[in-house]
């Protein structure tokens, strides 16, 4: 629950706490329960959480330097004494929802170590990640016990730049009696905003010593060099020509790991790579904040031969895609059926393939025959089953599905299921059943880490002689600042056609992007006839090469209307 309005676990909060009982011991719902509350139960069972959870939610070990929390701290430092003796208490998370940071104290409250709703059920930093803006969560509106007597209010932090996410910070106090909005809103925005402030001051400093390292290090004639810290990359002409995928991404694992490590030297490319890369570290107030790359051709170089790319579906290294790629593959090692759940085109699909590894696998797809009466029937003893599209088995399908599983138990099964639809009684007690051996697929937006390693693995592979399709630093940000609600399957389209349909050499460039990707989502839910104007205004600009004088007459409204519609898509 995310408006400001009067909450209804303010005003009916006895009736949502007997709501929760009855839902908890799977009892029918009394009339009023807000849908958003029940839903959001809902999904903390099918992830299988326990209310009655006591230990803290363990997570595996955070990075050994935060950029937000080194951001963060001064202000927290400040902020503290403000919240007094045992009232509140103040949590800062990562984008990951980690818990980085916490201070002050509330009776009877303690905190996970992460606050995804996978391991807690409902709050408000799940929330306020999901949306992009402030959230609240009250009592008995969360799912776990320990929580019931806590209202929590989370503002999520912005990356100064590229607008991503980059965590949440969450005040926790006493249950408040008054409703929305929480006692301290305020502090938690005021706070947030002196941290955005704080990053967007840090963020400048970093890239300008980026670019005076690339531009001491390219002085010279067609010198191949590279500047990489992790978020950002320079590269000259003559370095795109050596760069393969591969060896950019070893650039890209050095670059994020010398903070950890020394990496001046030679980098260790891979055989074949017709180059050496000789890095030197970039420092900033005595840390390093990434690195430049020299490289050199080999003075024979033989013709490399292309390295295959890993498949798509286990390609990315943030730690929410390894984390459900290898819970999937854990899984899969027993025979008993696995449920792969997320968003349409997330890669669920592509996973089961992957899982199921060489072989001769039996595809239903329910979305073509809803009662399975022509897949099964067809399928040959012993053949793995993939079932693509739970959510439209009819209930003949599902009949057909559970016998199945009872007159072959041993049948190796996995299956697909988008959330979101509603599902009847049947299917959902088969969900129900497959929910203990589940596993949810992350969307992109939520793993936008792993844009630059999916891109070249869904590039086609290019022509002999041909340099690899590359993208300029402004087109790289626009993609993460992307939300993909079309996630893996939306990138791969935009990644294929840019390469079949661009007729310009170099890197891609923003311009070069769909007027949707490249200008961002807008700021605030958009009406039917707002996204229309939004999108006629975009291509107007788009024709007439960012010229708003010229879109504006094209459009036949005033410079100033063009510029105030362009204000308001942006609140």
């Amino acid at each position: 629950m995310t408006t400001t309005d009067s909450s209804p676990a303010a005003t009916a909060r006895p009736s949502l706490r007997a709501a929760r009982e009855r839902f908890l011991a799977g009892r029918p719902l009394p009339p009023g329960v807000p849908e958003e509350v029940v839903a959001a139960w809902r999904r903390a069972r099918f992830f299988g959480v326990p209310h009655d959870l006591e230990e803290p939610v363990a997570c595996p070990p955070l990075p050994g330097e935060s950029p937000l929390l080194g951001a963060a701290r001064p202000v927290l430092d400040r902020i503290v004494p403000a919240l007094g003796a045992g009232g509140s208490v103040l949590v800062l998370t990562d984008e990951r929802l980690r818990v980085l940071w916490t201070a002050g104290s509330l009776p009877g409250w303690r905190v996970c170590s992460v606050l995804s709703e996978q391991e807690v059920g409902n709050n408000s930093a799940a929330l306020a990640l999901r949306a992009r803006s402030r959230a609240e969560v009250h009592g008995p509106e969360h799912f776990l016990d320990r929580w019931q007597d806590v209202s929590a209010v989370s503002v999520p932090v912005l990356g100064p730049e590229s607008g991503q996410v980059l965590g949440t910070l969450t005040v926790v106090s006493r249950l408040s009696a008054a409703g929305r909005p929480h006692p301290q809103a305020a502090l938690a925005e005021a706070t947030v905003a002196a941290v955005e402030s704080e990053l967007r001051a840090r963020t400048g400093r970093g890239e300008r010593v980026l670019l005076d390292a690339y531009v001491r290090a390219a002085r010279g004639q067609d010198r191949a060099v590279a500047a990489l810290d992790g978020r950002n990359r320079l590269v000259s002409d003559a370095a795109q020509r050596l760069l393969t995928p591969e060896v950019l991404g070893v650039l890209e694992r050095t670059a994020a790991g010398a903070s950890d490590t020394d990496v001046t030297g030679f980098a260790e490319l891979p055989e074949g790579a017709g180059c050496t890369a000789r890095v030197t570290p970039v420092r900033l107030d005595g840390r390093t904040i990434g690195i430049v790359a020299a490289l050199e051709p080999h003075d024979d170089p033989a013709p490399p031969a292309p390295a295959p790319h890993p498949p798509v579906a286990l390609t990315g290294s943030s730690l929410p895609w390894r984390h459900a790629v290898g819970h999937a593959v854990e899984l899969a090692r027993s025979r008993e059926p696995l449920l792969l759940t997320g968003e349409r085109g997330t890669g669920k699909s592509a996973l089961a393939r992957e899982l199921f590894g060489p072989g001769s696998v039996q595809v239903a797809d329910a979305a073509l025959d809803p009662g399975l009466g022509q897949a099964l029937p067809a399928r040959h003893p012993g053949d793995p089953l993939l079932l693509r599209h739970a959510e439209r088995l009819a209930q003949p399908g599902v009949a057909a599905l559970n016998s199945l599983l009872d007159q072959h138990p041993d049948t190796r099964l996995l299956v697909t299921y988008t959330p979101g639809a509603p599902v009847g009684p049947c299917l959902q007690r088969l969900l129900d059943k497959l929910s203990a051996r589940s596993v949810a697929l992350p969307p992109l937006r939520e793993r936008t880490d792993d844009i630059r390693e999916l891109l070249p693995a869904l590039a086609p592979r290019p022509a002999p002689g041909q340099p690899p399709l590359t993208w300029t630093l402004d087109a790289l940000r626009a993609l993460q600042r992307y939300p993909w609600p079309g996630n893996v399957t939306e990138l791969a389209h935009v990644v294929r056609a840019l390469a079949e349909q661009r007729r310009t050499a170099g890197p891609v460039r923003r311009a070069e992007l769909p007027d949707a990707v490249r200008e961002g989502p807008a700021a605030r839910p958009l009406s039917p006839m707002e996204h229309a104007e939004r999108a006629a205004i975009l291509e107007a600009l788009r024709r007439h090469g960012g010229n708003k004088a010229r879109a504006a007459a094209a459009l036949g409204i005033g410079r100033a209307t063009l510029y105030r519609k362009l204000r308001g898509y942006r609140r």
